[in-house]
């Protein structure tokens, strides 16, 4: 099975604003850039679609690991938050709907589809793939001028 990186990010100017998301896949020595973003939205759920876009690029199952400066979709997943969630009908442990959850559900379904591994990474850092996909969000909701 091929091993496939995902490093991503999402970037938001207000919250909700403007915002941009990122996923850098490393495959071997080939690299791709996915990128967009929307015209309102939250940070959290920019960080989200990264990791959604990356994942619904690949074109079979593969072994990858994502890496994510944030600590809303790292925590969701390794502290099987999402698992909790859709046992209990996408209730928190507060009793409160969960937000994205459009997003969570997409994101359950491709991670049934691949052995998907999270990594969580300081942002704004030493980790030269997290601080490209940082700049092409940011670049990305600067610079855009519609809804994707």
């Amino acid at each position: 099975m091929k091993h496939v990186d995902i490093y991503t990010d999402g970037a938001c100017s207000g919250n909700p604003g403007k915002g941009g998301y990122c996923a850098i896949l490393v495959y071997g020595k080939t690299e791709k850039i996915l990128q967009g973003g929307e015209e309102s939205t939250t940070n959290n759920r920019m960080e989200l679609q990264a990791v959604i876009s990356g994942l619904s690029a690949l074109k079979e199952k593969c072994s990858v690991t994502v890496y994510s400066d944030s600590n809303y979709v790292v925590e969701a997943i390794n502290s099987e938050w999402l698992i909790a969630w859709q046992n209990s009908s996408w209730r928190t442990a507060g009793k409160k709907d969960v937000k994205n959850v459009d997003l969570w559900k997409t994101l359950s379904d491709l991670l049934s589809v691949h052995e998907v591994k999270f990594v969580k990474v300081k942002g704004h850092s030493d980790n030269e793939y997290n601080n490209r996909c940082d700049k092409i969000a940011v670049s990305y909701y600067k610079n855009s001028n519609s809804e994707q």
